[in-house]
């Protein structure tokens, strides 16, 4: 019987290798990011592109990916148009279940909470959060 894995795409369409997941997910990251702080204005894909050192190609798959996941990202098309994020400049306080937090920190420590100041910032309140008042056994 074969056995199952636990990482990496198990030949999944669409899925992403784990060795491929870190470069994917500083890329969107970025990409967010520079929507966010553009926002409302919006941002040429070409833009995004230079700014990522990716092609066209690979933003636009990566937009497609990321609305897909629900994230609010607006397509305008024409000589005027690019993306754009309807971003808050502060998030309201959120709940998480302790099993929704140690996902959120293997993600983070798969793809290195040192790649930016917000993912180590991310990590270390999850943390935090996670074993505050935890008993040492």
């Amino acid at each position: 019987m074969p056995q199952r894995r636990l990482v990496g795409s198990g030949g999944i369409a669409g899925m992403t290798q784990l060795h491929q997941a870190a470069p994917l997910v500083e890329r969107q990251h970025a990409i967010i990011e520079l929507l966010r702080v553009r926002a409302p204005r919006r941002v040429a894909g070409a833009d995004l592109a230079t700014a990522t050192g990716v092609s066209l190609r690979t933003v636009e798959r990566d937009i497609t990916r990321l609305r897909e996941a629900g994230v609010p990202i607006t397509i305008h098309r024409g000589p005027r148009g690019g993306y754009g994020i309807d971003a808050r400049s502060a998030l309201p306080p959120i709940s998480l279940t302790p099993g929704e937090a140690s996902a959120l920190i293997a993600s983070l420590v798969a793809v290195g909470p040192y790649t930016s100041a917000v993912a180590q910032s991310a990590l270390g309140k999850l943390l935090g959060a996670l074993t505050e008042g935890a008993v040492p056994r």
